[in-house]
Protein backbone atom coordinates (compact mmCIF):
# COMPACT_ATOMS: atom_id res chain seq x y z
CA UNK A 1 0.00 0.00 0.00
CA UNK A 2 1.19 3.40 -1.22
CA UNK A 3 0.14 7.24 -0.53
CA UNK A 4 1.48 9.95 -2.56
CA UNK A 5 0.77 13.18 -1.27
CA UNK A 6 0.03 16.09 -3.97
CA UNK A 7 -0.70 18.17 -1.20
CA UNK A 8 -1.43 18.96 2.39
CA UNK A 9 -1.51 22.27 3.18
CA UNK A 10 -5.08 24.18 3.90
CA UNK A 11 -6.86 27.23 2.03
CA UNK A 12 -4.85 28.87 -0.65
CA UNK A 13 -1.94 27.10 -3.18
CA UNK A 14 1.29 28.92 -2.33
CA UNK A 15 4.10 28.89 -4.65
CA UNK A 16 5.62 25.93 -2.71
CA UNK A 17 2.35 24.51 -1.10
CA UNK A 18 -0.35 22.71 -2.63
CA UNK A 19 -4.02 22.10 -1.13
CA UNK A 20 -5.33 18.61 -0.84
CA UNK A 21 -4.94 16.21 -2.80
CA UNK A 22 -3.42 12.02 -2.34
CA UNK A 23 -3.00 8.96 -5.14
CA UNK A 24 -3.92 5.91 -2.59
CA UNK A 25 -2.17 2.87 -4.34
CA UNK A 26 -3.83 -0.09 -2.90
CA UNK A 27 -4.26 -3.54 -4.03
CA UNK A 28 -3.67 -2.55 -7.96
CA UNK A 29 -5.85 0.15 -7.28
CA UNK A 30 -4.93 4.02 -7.82
CA UNK A 31 -7.68 5.87 -6.04
CA UNK A 32 -7.48 9.62 -6.35
CA UNK A 33 -8.46 11.67 -3.01
CA UNK A 34 -9.65 14.75 -3.52
CA UNK A 35 -8.59 17.02 -6.28
CA UNK A 36 -7.52 20.48 -4.99
CA UNK A 37 -5.90 23.55 -7.74
CA UNK A 38 -2.74 21.71 -9.03
CA UNK A 39 -3.30 18.45 -8.38
CA UNK A 40 -3.24 17.17 -12.18
CA UNK A 41 0.12 19.01 -12.68
CA UNK A 42 1.63 17.16 -9.41
CA UNK A 43 0.29 13.93 -10.69
CA UNK A 44 3.02 14.56 -13.68
CA UNK A 45 5.42 15.49 -11.17
CA UNK A 46 4.51 12.11 -9.18
CA UNK A 47 4.95 10.16 -12.42
CA UNK A 48 1.12 8.68 -11.50
CA UNK A 49 -0.45 7.72 -14.99
CA UNK A 50 -3.32 9.73 -15.92
CA UNK A 51 -4.72 6.34 -17.49
CA UNK A 52 -5.11 4.77 -14.17
CA UNK A 53 -6.83 6.80 -12.54
CA UNK A 54 -10.36 5.36 -12.70
CA UNK A 55 -12.53 6.62 -9.45
CA UNK A 56 -11.83 10.12 -7.36
CA UNK A 57 -13.15 10.39 -4.00
CA UNK A 58 -14.18 13.93 -3.37
CA UNK A 59 -14.55 14.73 0.55
CA UNK A 60 -16.82 18.27 0.31
CA UNK A 61 -17.21 20.94 -1.98
CA UNK A 62 -14.57 23.28 -0.18
CA UNK A 63 -12.51 24.72 -2.77
CA UNK A 64 -9.01 23.73 -1.35
CA UNK A 65 -10.45 20.54 -1.83
CA UNK A 66 -11.85 20.13 -5.95
CA UNK A 67 -11.37 23.33 -7.75
CA UNK A 68 -8.82 21.39 -9.54
CA UNK A 69 -11.27 18.35 -10.69
CA UNK A 70 -12.70 20.35 -13.81
CA UNK A 71 -9.66 20.98 -15.32
CA UNK A 72 -8.38 17.47 -14.95
CA UNK A 73 -12.02 15.87 -16.11
CA UNK A 74 -10.68 18.20 -19.48
CA UNK A 75 -7.35 17.56 -19.45
CA UNK A 76 -8.71 13.27 -19.73
CA UNK A 77 -10.73 14.80 -22.62
CA UNK A 78 -7.95 15.69 -24.61
CA UNK A 79 -5.67 13.16 -24.01
CA UNK A 80 -8.54 11.13 -25.53
CA UNK A 81 -9.36 9.25 -23.02
CA UNK A 82 -11.56 6.61 -23.57
CA UNK A 83 -12.10 4.57 -20.38
CA UNK A 84 -15.35 5.74 -17.84
CA UNK A 85 -14.41 8.03 -15.36
CA UNK A 86 -16.49 7.64 -11.65
CA UNK A 87 -16.79 10.80 -9.18
CA UNK A 88 -17.68 10.23 -5.65
CA UNK A 89 -18.41 13.09 -3.97
CA UNK A 90 -21.52 15.63 -2.14
CA UNK A 91 -24.76 16.38 -3.32
CA UNK A 92 -24.42 19.59 -5.70
CA UNK A 93 -20.62 18.06 -7.47
CA UNK A 94 -22.53 17.01 -10.72
CA UNK A 95 -23.70 20.34 -10.76
CA UNK A 96 -20.82 22.14 -10.48
CA UNK A 97 -18.56 20.12 -12.55
CA UNK A 98 -21.27 19.76 -15.32
CA UNK A 99 -21.93 23.63 -15.61
CA UNK A 100 -18.48 24.55 -16.04
CA UNK A 101 -18.16 21.70 -18.89
CA UNK A 102 -21.33 22.97 -20.77
CA UNK A 103 -20.51 26.91 -20.72
CA UNK A 104 -16.69 26.33 -21.75
CA UNK A 105 -18.76 23.43 -24.31
CA UNK A 106 -15.73 20.98 -22.97
CA UNK A 107 -18.22 17.72 -22.56
CA UNK A 108 -16.21 14.59 -21.92
CA UNK A 109 -15.81 12.31 -24.95
CA UNK A 110 -15.39 9.25 -22.02
CA UNK A 111 -18.66 7.98 -19.82
CA UNK A 112 -18.32 10.59 -16.64
CA UNK A 113 -20.32 8.66 -13.82
CA UNK A 114 -21.16 11.09 -10.81
CA UNK A 115 -21.82 9.02 -7.37
CA UNK A 116 -23.42 11.87 -5.13
CA UNK A 117 -23.41 11.23 -1.54
CA UNK A 118 -26.21 12.55 0.52
CA UNK A 119 -26.46 10.63 4.28
CA UNK A 120 -25.13 11.32 7.54
CA UNK A 121 -24.35 7.78 7.98
CA UNK A 122 -21.32 5.53 6.55
CA UNK A 123 -22.08 3.89 3.36
CA UNK A 124 -20.33 1.43 0.84
CA UNK A 125 -19.75 3.42 -2.41
CA UNK A 126 -17.06 1.25 -3.83
CA UNK A 127 -16.79 -2.48 -4.12
CA UNK A 128 -14.61 -4.93 -6.17
CA UNK A 129 -13.09 -8.44 -5.40
CA UNK A 130 -10.12 -7.04 -3.89
CA UNK A 131 -11.24 -3.60 -2.61
CA UNK A 132 -14.20 -2.05 -0.28
CA UNK A 133 -14.73 1.67 -0.07
CA UNK A 134 -16.47 3.06 3.01
CA UNK A 135 -17.65 6.67 3.64
CA UNK A 136 -16.64 8.59 7.16
CA UNK A 137 -18.87 11.19 8.30
CA UNK A 138 -17.49 13.63 9.39
CA UNK A 139 -17.92 17.03 11.37
CA UNK A 140 -17.15 20.26 9.28
CA UNK A 141 -19.06 23.26 8.13
CA UNK A 142 -20.51 21.71 5.53
CA UNK A 143 -21.74 18.47 4.72
CA UNK A 144 -18.55 16.22 4.61
CA UNK A 145 -17.02 12.76 4.34
CA UNK A 146 -13.71 10.62 4.67
CA UNK A 147 -13.00 7.43 3.09
CA UNK A 148 -11.71 4.16 4.36
CA UNK A 149 -10.10 1.70 1.42
CA UNK A 150 -10.17 -1.64 2.67
CA UNK A 151 -8.53 -4.71 0.87
CA UNK A 152 -10.78 -8.04 1.26
CA UNK A 153 -8.86 -11.43 2.52
CA UNK A 154 -6.88 -13.10 0.31
CA UNK A 155 -6.88 -16.62 -0.44
CA UNK A 156 -5.01 -19.33 2.39
CA UNK A 157 -1.41 -20.08 1.58
CA UNK A 158 -0.41 -23.49 0.84
CA UNK A 159 2.09 -25.37 3.26
CA UNK A 160 3.60 -27.30 0.20
CA UNK A 161 5.74 -29.35 2.51
CA UNK A 162 2.28 -30.60 4.01
CA UNK A 163 0.49 -31.03 1.44
CA UNK A 164 3.39 -33.04 -0.42
CA UNK A 165 3.05 -35.83 2.65
CA UNK A 166 -0.44 -36.29 0.69
CA UNK A 167 -1.37 -37.87 -2.73
CA UNK A 168 -3.22 -34.59 -3.20
CA UNK A 169 -4.08 -33.61 -7.00
CA UNK A 170 -3.46 -30.37 -7.94
CA UNK A 171 -6.29 -29.73 -9.16
CA UNK A 172 -7.61 -29.65 -5.74
CA UNK A 173 -5.58 -27.02 -4.66
CA UNK A 174 -7.58 -23.72 -5.30
CA UNK A 175 -10.19 -25.13 -3.51
CA UNK A 176 -7.92 -26.17 -0.39
CA UNK A 177 -6.71 -22.15 -0.67
CA UNK A 178 -10.48 -21.14 -0.72
CA UNK A 179 -10.80 -23.21 3.03
CA UNK A 180 -11.80 -26.27 2.22
CA UNK A 181 -10.70 -29.26 3.30
CA UNK A 182 -8.62 -32.32 1.08
CA UNK A 183 -10.12 -35.73 0.53
CA UNK A 184 -8.06 -38.25 -0.63
CA UNK A 185 -8.96 -40.21 -2.88
CA UNK A 186 -9.59 -43.16 0.20
CA UNK A 187 -12.38 -40.99 1.63
CA UNK A 188 -10.10 -39.51 4.45
CA UNK A 189 -10.27 -36.08 5.08
CA UNK A 190 -6.73 -33.85 5.75
CA UNK A 191 -8.24 -30.38 7.51
CA UNK A 192 -7.84 -27.21 5.73
CA UNK A 193 -5.78 -26.03 9.02
CA UNK A 194 -3.06 -28.90 8.34
CA UNK A 195 -2.30 -27.76 4.86
CA UNK A 196 -2.71 -24.01 4.58
CA UNK A 197 -1.86 -21.03 6.84
CA UNK A 198 -2.89 -17.66 7.29
CA UNK A 199 -3.60 -14.74 4.39
CA UNK A 200 -1.16 -11.75 4.35
CA UNK A 201 -2.73 -9.45 6.71
CA UNK A 202 -5.06 -7.17 4.81
CA UNK A 203 -4.22 -3.11 4.95
CA UNK A 204 -6.59 -0.11 5.85
CA UNK A 205 -6.27 3.14 5.00
CA UNK A 206 -8.58 6.07 6.06
CA UNK A 207 -8.55 9.37 4.71
CA UNK A 208 -10.10 11.93 7.46
CA UNK A 209 -10.06 15.78 6.50
CA UNK A 210 -11.69 18.24 7.08
CA UNK A 211 -13.19 17.55 10.70
CA UNK A 212 -13.20 19.25 14.17
CA UNK A 213 -12.59 16.61 17.30
CA UNK A 214 -15.08 13.82 16.84
CA UNK A 215 -15.10 10.60 18.97
CA UNK A 216 -18.07 9.27 16.35
CA UNK A 217 -15.86 8.09 13.91
CA UNK A 218 -13.80 5.62 15.52
CA UNK A 219 -15.39 2.30 15.63
CA UNK A 220 -15.66 3.00 11.56
CA UNK A 221 -11.78 3.07 11.19
CA UNK A 222 -11.06 0.64 14.56
CA UNK A 223 -7.79 -0.68 14.16
CA UNK A 224 -6.96 1.20 10.70
CA UNK A 225 -3.70 0.46 8.94
CA UNK A 226 -3.15 3.81 7.99
CA UNK A 227 -4.96 7.12 9.67
CA UNK A 228 -4.71 10.72 7.55
CA UNK A 229 -5.72 12.83 9.74
CA UNK A 230 -5.74 16.90 9.70
CA UNK A 231 -4.58 18.82 11.84
CA UNK A 232 -5.15 22.23 10.94
CA UNK A 233 -3.71 23.68 14.06
CA UNK A 234 -1.33 23.58 16.85
CA UNK A 235 -2.43 23.79 20.21
CA UNK A 236 -1.69 27.25 20.69
CA UNK A 237 -4.97 27.82 18.17
CA UNK A 238 -7.26 25.17 19.27
CA UNK A 239 -9.58 28.13 20.49
CA UNK A 240 -10.37 28.24 16.37
CA UNK A 241 -11.14 24.52 15.94
CA UNK A 242 -14.84 24.61 16.44
CA UNK A 243 -15.73 27.60 14.43
CA UNK A 244 -13.83 26.36 11.66
CA UNK A 245 -14.44 22.85 11.97
CA UNK A 246 -10.88 21.87 12.20
CA UNK A 247 -8.63 19.71 14.47
CA UNK A 248 -5.04 20.12 16.04
CA UNK A 249 -2.49 17.52 15.80
CA UNK A 250 -2.98 16.30 19.49
CA UNK A 251 -6.85 15.92 18.70
CA UNK A 252 -5.45 13.78 15.19
CA UNK A 253 -2.93 11.67 17.68
CA UNK A 254 -6.02 11.25 19.70
CA UNK A 255 -7.92 10.07 17.25
CA UNK A 256 -5.49 7.65 15.91
CA UNK A 257 -5.04 6.47 19.79
CA UNK A 258 -8.35 5.74 20.60
CA UNK A 259 -8.90 3.88 16.88
CA UNK A 260 -5.84 1.68 17.46
CA UNK A 261 -4.50 2.63 14.53
CA UNK A 262 -1.10 1.40 13.33
CA UNK A 263 -0.17 4.77 11.80
CA UNK A 264 -0.61 8.14 11.54
CA UNK A 265 -0.17 10.98 8.80
CA UNK A 266 -0.82 14.59 9.91
CA UNK A 267 -2.20 17.08 6.77
CA UNK A 268 -4.14 19.86 6.14
CA UNK A 269 -1.86 22.36 7.97
CA UNK A 270 -2.73 26.31 8.15
CA UNK A 271 -0.30 28.07 6.39
CA UNK A 272 0.17 30.55 9.13
CA UNK A 273 3.39 28.07 10.43
CA UNK A 274 6.52 28.06 9.02
CA UNK A 275 7.72 24.50 10.35
CA UNK A 276 5.40 22.04 10.34
CA UNK A 277 7.81 19.17 12.21
CA UNK A 278 5.70 21.24 15.51
CA UNK A 279 2.55 19.45 14.32
CA UNK A 280 4.85 16.08 14.81
CA UNK A 281 6.20 16.95 17.71
CA UNK A 282 3.17 17.88 19.71
CA UNK A 283 1.37 14.61 18.09
CA UNK A 284 3.96 12.17 19.74
CA UNK A 285 3.11 13.13 23.16
CA UNK A 286 -0.13 11.22 22.55
CA UNK A 287 0.21 8.57 19.93
CA UNK A 288 4.12 6.95 18.60
CA UNK A 289 3.60 6.29 14.78
CA UNK A 290 3.66 9.72 13.41
CA UNK A 291 4.26 10.92 9.84
CA UNK A 292 4.45 14.05 8.47
CA UNK A 293 2.50 14.67 5.51
CA UNK A 294 4.25 16.86 2.82
CA UNK A 295 3.89 17.68 -0.99
CA UNK A 296 5.05 14.86 -2.48
CA UNK A 297 6.39 12.75 -0.17
CA UNK A 298 5.62 9.17 -0.73
CA UNK A 299 4.52 6.89 2.01
CA UNK A 300 5.01 2.59 1.74
CA UNK A 301 3.21 0.41 4.51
Amino acid sequence: MKVTILGCYSATPRTFTNPTSQVLEINNHIFLIDCGEGTQVELRRNKVKFSRINHIFISHLHGDHFFGLVGLVSTFRMLNRENPLHIYGPKGIKEAITLQLKLSNSWTDYPLHFHELTSSNSELVYEDDKVTVHTIPLQHRIYCNGFLFQEKPGDRKLVMNKVLNYDIDKAYYKSIKKGKDAILNDGSVISNAELTEDPTPVKSYAFCSDTRYDEGKIPLINEVTVLYHESTFLESHKHLCHRTGHSTAIEAATIAKKANAKNLILGHYSTRYDNIEQFKDEALTVFENVEVGDDGKVFTF
